[in-house]
């Protein structure tokens, strides 16, 4: 794992460790008591002592029990209002939220802190409001919303400053570092707030907190290439910590920064001992990046047999355990081992340089998931927002209405003046009603608009209005294959980082010309790029404009190789094919949908592409006699195609003139 995700899954133990606790980087094994029962009415004693006693057992029980400290909880507050007993509520709603925390309903946990901070504040509690913030703040982070994350993060550090609250400025301080860990701009920022973090565990003799600060402080230093300050820290962390799973990321951080020197025998010394402690204590997390290591140490010495070996036994943890971003770099890194001089296996280079591709593409779906549930979590607090705000402006409408009718009998003129006041809190109840509505309008576009840039339009308008889309069979659709000819030996001249970003800027620029085309693009398998007209929208003229669009295909590649030669680097020549006939087009898969095409329509214009050449665009007879009248074709012969028999092919050699007004579609010839 990456050193982000496993800072990002220590976070998510400790922030479940701090708001069950109410303290900041304890044990990550919980603290189990036997489990109390559940308190009947008779049983309710009418004290405040009781209220305590409740909270009490809410709090044991909140970590391995959370629905069983939710009706403790619930206890708590209700016999608390009864009593008025302002502290006991404020302290029983913190645990109703701690335990919706634990179920991971975060609306309901950050209903029920809100609840509890106003009381805090009430009753000007100021370590309690301090402690709630922070909780928020740390939930606020967990999805992804960092600003309204930042905001409470600084005021619950500015609220225990000013106490002197050396704990509740140690948490404070960890949750503002966090927030700007998340981003490469801010690592400075969160080095600032973990040394500042860092004397105030020395002074709590926290010494969990201490080691988990100090390897955090290294790693950022790795980032900023002062490893001599990177070791002193990893060091320091590895003497706090001793035989632990922390200690061996902080392990694993020295042998980086070695390898960095070209110090191997060090290096791997240090990923070894992080090897040994993980295996030990079974984190598989840690297990990975030590193999990955070792393994990196290899490929630097040229040693690149060795490097498979331990590059293939990280590979099969990942896989087993779905550690995606670790997989990520591993599979590029075995690519590049294969492909060495010394190597030469192309065959693996080629399979693993493909399985990178795959799981970036999965990396980047992902990606668009997260995204699409962080603004479901905004949508839905905005919503709930607006429904309690419509719902208090009510209830004041209700009670100014009780109001008038006992003021009416004794004064016309206050009836009167009453019911202006009414009048003007509906308006301005209207007011915040049409504010909420477009708030959340604004919302659901945002996520429509990320479901479009997965499917189709009529696609993804189907599946939001069904729950699913059916397959259709098109009589008459365009299929475009492009492909680099020699990729395989191309790519083992190129570093991966270096492969990706030909092939991103290539695939951005074939992207722009099909849209500008009005056909759709299905998807890229490694080097080969596949996009279909007259789909899912029935198209006339989609033949004409899948091969316009396969010349300026070619036009780009050309133009493009002119300034590769001109650096001196080898052209990219590119085979483009194209063939016209029925397909069925549809959305496969449950979780992850991909919208994709089937049939012999797809596998002849494949075919077309692999029996083409580069700088040229080659289609079948049934694309012939279609755009024949509009452009000049060379005849090149026959293959034979399977099921079907033989194929005639030829090359594009130049357009005649088109009429535009073939090319445009309705909606632009309605508005000329």
């Amino acid at each position: 794992m990456v050193a982000g995700e496993l800072l990002k899954s220590k976070r998510l133990n400790m922030i479940r460790k701090i708001i069950s606790s109410g303290i900041v980087f304890v044990s990550f094994a919980f603290f189990v008591q036997a489990q109390p029962s559940i308190i009947t009415k008779d049983e309710v004693k009418q004290d405040t002592a009781y209220v305590n006693s409740l909270i009490k057992q809410a709090t044991a029980t909140v970590g391995n029990n959370p629905d069983t400290a939710i009706i403790l909880a619930t206890q708590a507050k209700d016999l608390a209002e009864k009593l008025d007993f302002l502290s006991g509520k404020a302290y029983a709603f913190k645990y109703l939220g701690n335990a919706y925390f634990y179920k991971g309903q975060y609306i309901e946990t950050l209903e029920n802190w809100n609840e509890a901070l106003k009381v805090f504040e009430e009753i000007k509690d100021q370590t309690g409001i301090a402690n709630i913030l922070s909780n928020m703040a740390n939930v606020y982070n967990l999805q992804g919303s960092e600003e309204k994350a930042l905001d409470y993060a600084l005021r619950s550090l500015s609220i225990a400053e000013n106490l002197g609250n050396k704990l509740r400025t140690l948490t404070s301080l960890n949750a503002v570092a966090f927030i700007y860990y998340g981003k490469e701009e801010t690592k400075g920022k969160a080095l600032e707030y973990l040394l500042r973090a860092l004397p105030l565990a020395e002074d709590l003799k926290d010494s969990l907190s201490l080691g988990t600060i100090s390897e955090n402080i290294g790693e950022i230093y790795y980032y900023k290439n002062d490893y001599v300050k990177a070791a002193e820290y990893f060091n320091k962390s590895i003497n706090v910590l001793g035989y632990s799973e922390n200690s061996a990321f902080a392990y694993n951080g020295l042998g980086k920064l070695n390898l960095e020197q070209k110090k191997y025998d060090e290096a791997y010394k240090y990923h070894s001992k992080a090897l040994q402690i993980s295996e030990d204590l079974g984190s598989k997390p840690n297990i990975v990046k030590s193999l990955d290591g070792i393994a990196n140490i290899y490929a630097k010495q040229k040693d690149f047999k060795s490097a498979i070996v331990y590059y293939k036994k990280a590979v099969d943890i990942g896989e087993e355990m779905n550690f995606a971003n670790d997989l990520k770099e591993l599979y590029s890194e075995m690519a590049f081992a294969y492909s060495d001089s010394g190597l030469s296996d192309y065959k693996n280079a080629f399979k693993y340089q493909q399985k990178y591709s795959s799981i970036k593409d999965t990396l980047y779906t992902n990606d668009i998931a997260k995204k699409l549930g962080r603004l479901q979590f905004d949508f839905d607090l905005k919503k709930k927002d607006g429904e309690i705000t419509l719902l208090e402006k009510d209830n004041a409408i209700t009670d100014q209405k009780l109001q008038r009718q006992r003021l009416f009998k004794n004064a016309f003129m206050i009836g009167l003046f009453l019911a202006f006041i009414i009048a003007l809190l509906i308006f301005r109840s209207y007011r915040i009603k049409a504010k909420t509505h477009k708030i959340l309008d604004r919302q659901k576009n945002e996520i429509e608009g990320l479901l479009l840039n997965i499917l189709p339009k009529e696609v993804a308008g189907e599946l939001q209005r069904t729950g699913h889309a059916t397959p259709k069979h098109y009589d008459s659709a365009s299929v475009m294959f492009t492909d680099f000819k020699s990729f395989t030996v191309i790519a083992d001249n190129m570093s991966p980082k270096e492969l990706v970003e030909e092939l991103d800027a290539c695939f951005i620029a074939f992207d722009g010309i099909i849209e500008k085309y009005q056909l759709e693009k299905i998807k890229t398998i490694g080097d080969s790029y596949m996009c279909a007209g007259g789909i899912p929208t029935p198209d006339a003229t989609h033949v004409l404009k899948i091969v316009k669009a396969g010349l300026e295909i070619q036009h780009y590649i050309s133009e493009y190789n002119q300034k590769r030669q001109e650096k001196g680097l080898e052209p990219w020549n590119i085979r483009i094919g194209i063939h016209v006939g029925p397909i069925v087009a549809g959305v496969v898969g449950k979780k992850k949908y991909a919208y994709d095409i089937w049939g012999s329509t797809v596998n002849i214009a494949s075919r077309m592409e692999s029996n083409g050449e580069p700088g040229k665009v080659n289609i079948s007879s049934a694309t012939y006699e279609l755009i024949k009248d509009y452009y000049e074709c060379s005849y090149r012969g026959k293959i034979s195609a399977k099921n079907i028999g033989e194929i005639d092919m030829y090359f594009i050699d130049h357009e005649h003139t088109i009429p535009k007004t073939l090319l445009l579609n309705e909606k632009e010839e309605i508005s000329q």
